[in-house]
């Protein structure tokens, strides 16, 4: 076994993921446009990517015992080919769109996004347990050294967006068919990465995972997610992504709207940066704070951000205000998970799986929500509407924080491989 490119496959399968997210919104507006549909339309059209992250992951993650982390992973980049391809050759409508199931285009293209969210899902639901595997010494560094790759891909993404729109001169007066091939371009970037990691798994001999190898039945795995503590762990995910993914697939639509042009772009590919770096400290300072220290730290510095955001109105002042969102969405996802695998390793990668897939379900509700908000009260109502979730998280980290303290601090449980 091969650990050390498997996990390099896990990181560009992760990428993928992430480029879509990020190419995704950087052609918001131009999709819009193209498809004649409404922002609130434009968000149902994006759901379907989320539901099928989400059914996929729990899926995915229930079945890899079963079918194989390799098979998944093949599977992922079949569907993000093809949903890619769907999306850049659907036809465009000849006037507005009155109901997205009612019109045939956009009910290609909502299938499209739901495939697309099925290879995600696929994606997620196999690496996190792959990692907890081949670093069962380390999980919560590995854990974030492996989702710095994550923001990594919204660099990738953004940049590739952008200088594809500076080079065709999107942003400028050009004509419609123009503006049609950009994002067309923009989307086609995706299937190259996927078509990367295909190329890395192949003949690669994959691990069982650690719930396996130590022993522990079905019955046992599933008896983990009805424990008191994953339950309250699991209602913070809800909030955890909400406030970090449903936000990111809306910042280049709202930022360009608020500073009156500026490419939004930049803000998701500036934030990136910023996680894509300090998450290679996650686990250091999960270890000097406490995950759930850290997490409280990191939903503060996030309503901060989010409500600064909605209150920007030039280039310096959305950077400021990124700057403490971007440092405070950092840890949230992977810490999420290290603690999901530390604190309930016998839930194996059915309980990462529920973590992961409730968290991107959570983001699908909230897109289309910010889009209504966006619709009907402007930009800078929906960032600061959305920062209300992080000061929830305050008080549930904060008590999580509190229990583990009074506990005698915070500790990981192991299993016995022997």
């Amino acid at each position: 076994m091969n650990r050390s490119r498997l996990f390099l496959a896990s990181c560009i399968a992760l990428v993928t993921t992430s480029m879509f997210f990020s190419i995704r919104g950087d052609a918001a507006d131009a999709l819009g446009t193209d498809f004649q549909l409404t922002k609130e339309q434009l968000g149902f059209i994006f759901q379907p990517a989320f539901y099928g992250f989400t059914v996929s992951i729990l899926i995915g993650g229930s079945l890899v015992d079963l079918f194989g982390m390799r098979r998944l992973l093949n599977i992922s980049g079949i569907f993000y080919i093809f949903g890619i391809l769907a999306i850049v050759f659907a036809p465009l409508p000849e006037s507005p769109v009155a109901s997205i199931f009612g019109n045939p285009v956009t009910l290609m293209i909502w299938t499209a996004m739901l495939a697309l969210g099925l290879a995600q899902g696929l994606v997620e639901g196999v690496i996190n347990p792959l990692c907890s595997t081949l670093y069962p010494e380390d999980k919560t560094h590995r854990m974030n050294v492996l989702h710095a790759w994550w923001p990594g891909g919204l660099i990738v993404g953004g940049l590739l967006a952008y200088f594809i729109s500076m080079a065709m001169g999107l942003g400028g007066d050009v004509d419609a068919g123009t503006q049609t091939l950009g994002w067309r371009v923009k989307l086609m970037t995706i299937p190259v990465v996927a078509l990367a990691y295909l190329i890395l798994i192949r003949g690669q001999k994959f691990p069982a995972t650690e719930r396996v190898a130590a022993g522990v039945s079905n019955s046992e795995m599933f008896r983990e997610l009805l424990r008191p503590s994953f339950i309250f762990l699991w209602i913070c995910m809800w909030l955890t992504s909400a406030s970090e993914l449903g936000p990111d697939q809306w910042v280049p639509s709202l930022i360009t709207s608020l500073t009156g042009g500026m490419p939004g772009i930049l803000i998701l590919v500036y934030t990136a940066g910023i996680m894509f770096v300090l998450r290679f400290f996650g686990g250091p300072l999960a270890h000097k704070f406490s995950p759930f220290g850290l997490m409280t730290i990191a939903a503060v510095l996030t309503a901060v951000g989010l409500y600064s955001l909605g209150s920007v109105s030039t280039m310096a002042g959305a950077f400021a205000a990124a700057t403490i969102f971007g440092v405070g969405k950092t840890y949230f996802w992977p810490v999420m998970l290290g603690v999901t695998s530390e604190r309930f390793p016998k839930g194996g990668p059915v309980a990462l799986a529920v973590m992961g897939g409730t968290g991107v379900f959570s983001s699908g509700t909230v897109v289309p929500i910010m889009g209504r908000l966006y619709d009907r009260f402007g930009p800078a109502a929906t960032f600061k509407y959305v920062a209300t979730l992080p000061v929830a998280l305050i008080v549930l980290f904060g008590a999580f924080f509190l229990h583990f303290r009074r506990m005698g601090g915070y500790k990981p449980e192991q299993l016995s491989t022997d």
